[in-house]
């Protein structure tokens, strides 16, 4: 478990990916990862299809996409008629 600690597996560089979040040492984007599980893709599946990933790597891809939804902030559009 990585208790929170997404900081250490993401990174994001102008130079990789047009600066997308990605795992550290992958040019895998965070948003892949979790496009795949969309898909109904697991853990192990990913980890077999990617061998370069690790488990370390997918989960915090994961928390990371948690943490940047709780920063979310949502504004109701007043309706027009």
């Amino acid at each position: 478990m990585l208790n929170g600690n997404w900081k250490e597996y993401i990174v994001a560089d102008p130079r990789v990916l047009a600066g997308k979040p990605t795992i550290k040492g992958t040019r895998m984007a965070v948003e892949f990862i979790v496009e795949l599980y969309s898909q109904g893709w697991s853990l192990e599946t990913i980890l077999q299809n990617y061998p370069t990933l690790t488990r370390e790597g997918v989960l915090a891809a994961l928390q990371y996409v948690a943490a940047a939804l709780k920063l979310e902030r949502v504004y109701p559009l007043p309706e027009h008629a």
